[in-house]
């Protein structure tokens, strides 16, 4: 399991945790494994696995996007540490324990195994982990939302060939987690040929980039853009192939370093298949013919009425279960519109959010308030939810200056000198019916109300784009994050509303940046829970976003598959396996 940074997903990033005892609230509704008597697991078959829109790039760094996650996470690539899949415990991985620690908290040094090789069959070396390091710190490298969790590491060395040593400017809770998690140990000789970063420190990185040596910047370069579509890691699934458009195929790496060896996840099917159909109705048709195995969030139409007869019961297993994760509309904070905090409150009087979860979500959801997962110790339950009341939002927008002056029949204002409508679009990936659905309802309660806003549907990539560019009136999508302890700063402090930043909405709030960075550094977690009470109390004020809600997942997959759990992070399809008389792919066989 591979803790991460934040990663966007739509409808819906993987939020870092560190290794204290402080417990998650699991839902009651959490499902429990599905039990057989089909025997101990055996290696073959396929898994055919839909994704909802092709990812960006599948680089271990500069990509962001949970539909790279899906393919690279645990597949391709691994890490130092890990985490129990159910308790979320700190174990070793790649490494041979656990870090030591100063009493400090300022030092951190791992022991690499001396067993683990690349999928090419080269054995990993200290260098190979100092050069990921490296990697990950130089500015040049298009990994500002990854970076961030970074910002106190100040050098790195190598004790021995399987010994380094990582040190901190300053203490961060978080640190053993996000070194030894949120690094993707990755080949120095694949990714840097020409060792341009072997002589290079990560002090030396530290700098002004534009002082960067040539050398540096050759390999950020080559980094950027020679390595989005070829990936290759420690893990137990290989890349095969990516077909534009169709599918990305992984292939069961028969010399998997971990193979055999006792305490360590064991991996049986043979491929996996990413299948892309970024229509929910043509993905299930798919997968009730037999063209897939597996997908992940059903459409809450589909979890209700399309998976409910006899004859699909038989054939799949469906899931239903919370993972961290919240939906919302994020305000272009720095739009002339949407700058005034008294018309992003009334955006959200606008926005009917339990009807939204009961007439879209079918009830598969939970209203959210804040940005914190609402299972976890942090979130805030005493916070203010918003109702629908669209009185009080048109009181707001008077008190804001907003009127019909001209008898148009929009709204409109001065702002800088110049009458504004008020006119905007509304962004969202092509691939999301269920934030299609959630815009056209507020759409048509926006223009009852004299504010004509339309709706833009985007292919993935484009806008995402648009998003890490900044070019938007308003974008509806979702954050998933890790259920271990939050950290925000990525996507809440002003420092990340930046192009590639994570702060997309371009939020700014200097409390809240003292709340994220005091947050950091605090290893008393009913502090760190009051400074997070805090802030969350501060946004809900602002509403930068209207957050609308955390979705229950339903997930649907083929009964032939063993092993199938839903844990508080959510499924993990690569550990499944099938019983020999149930096998339906082998090698020879051409997939439909």
């Amino acid at each position: 399991m591979f803790a991460r940074s934040w990663r966007l997903i739509f409808p819906v990033l993987l939020v870092v945790g560190c290794g204290d005892k402080t417990e998650v609230k699991v839902p009651e509704t959490q499902p429990t494994a599905d039990v057989s008597d089909a025997g101990k697991p055996v290696k073959g078959d396929w898994l055919l696995y839909t994704l909802s829109a092709e990812p960006e790039q599948l680089n271990p760094f500069t990509s962001s996007d949970g539909y790279a996650r899906d393919v690279l996470d645990d597949n391709i690539f691994q890490s130092l540490l890990t985490r129990d899949r159910k308790t979320l415990e700190i174990q070793p991985y790649l490494a041979q324990a656990r870090p030591s620690i100063s009493a400090d908290h300022l030092t951190y040094t791992f022991k690499l195994r001396r067993d683990v090789r690349f999928q090419d069959g080269r054995p990993v070396t200290g260098e190979d982990v100092l050069f990921s390091v490296k990697a990950i710190k130089c500015p040049l490298v298009n990994a500002p939302h990854l970076r961030v969790y970074f910002n106190a590491l100040i050098d790195a060395e190598l004790v021995d060939a399987e010994t380094i040593k990582m040190r901190m400017k300053e203490p961060y809770f978080l640190n053993e987690s996000v070194l030894g998690s949120n690094i993707y140990i990755i080949p120095r000789h694949y990714y840097d040929p020409e060792n341009l970063l072997g002589k290079v420190t990560v002090r030396d990185l530290l700098q002004d980039p534009n002082k960067l040596s040539d050398g540096v910047k050759r390999f950020a370069d080559n980094f950027n853009k020679n390595y989005n579509r070829n990936p290759l890691g420690t893990g137990p699934y290989k890349f095969k192939s990516w077909k534009t458009g169709q599918e990305i195929e992984l292939v069961r790496d028969p010399n998997y370093w971990a193979k055999d060896k006792a305490g360590l996840d064991q991996f049986y099917l043979d491929r996996i298949r990413f299948r892309i159909i970024n229509n929910d109705d043509a993905a299930l048709v798919t997968l009730k013919s037999g063209g897939v195995d597996y997908i992940e969030r059903l459409n809450p139409v589909q979890g209700v009425r399309g998976t409910s007869s006899e004859r699909f019961k038989r054939g799949f297993k469906k899931l239903e279960y919370f993972t961290p994760y919240y939906a919302y509309i994020g305000w272009n904070n720095n739009h002339p519109i949407f700058r005034d905090k008294r018309v992003r409150q009334a955006m959200t009087y606008f926005t009917d959010r339990k009807q939204i979860v009961k007439t879209i979500l079918f009830g598969y959801g939970e209203v959210v308030d804040s940005p914190i997962y609402i299972f976890r110790p942090e979130y805030n339950k005493a916070l203010f939810s918003y109702p629908y009341d669209p009185n009080k939002a048109m009181e707001l927008l008077k008190e804001a200056g907003w009127q019909d002056s001209d008898g148009d029949g929009i709204l409109d204002k001065v702002i800088d000198g110049n009458k504004v409508p008020f006119r905007f679009e509304f962004k969202v990936p092509a691939s999301s019916s269920t934030g299609k659905s959630v815009l056209l309802v507020l759409q048509e309660e926006l223009k009852k109300h004299g504010i004509a806003a339309s709706v833009r549907e985007l292919d993935w990539p484009i806008f995402l784009g648009d998003v890490r560019n900044h070019k938007f009136d308003v974008v509806t999508m979702a954050w998933g994050m890790n259920a271990s302890e939050p950290d925000d700063y990525q996507v809440w402090h002003s420092s990340q509303a930046v192009k590639n930043g994570s702060n997309h909405i371009s939020y700014k709030n200097a409390r809240v940046d003292k709340i994220l960075e005091d947050y950091r550094r605090e290893f008393d977690a009913k502090k760190r829970i009051e400074l997070y009470q805090e802030y969350q109390r501060i946004l809900n004020d602002e509403q930068p976003y209207t957050f609308l809600y955390a979705r229950k997942v339903v997930s649907a997959v083929h009964r032939r598959f063993e092993n199938v759990e839903a844990y508080p992070e959510g499924l993990k399809p690569q550990l499944w396996w099938v019983p020999t008389s149930r096998q339906k792919y082998h090698n020879e066989v051409t997939v439909p």
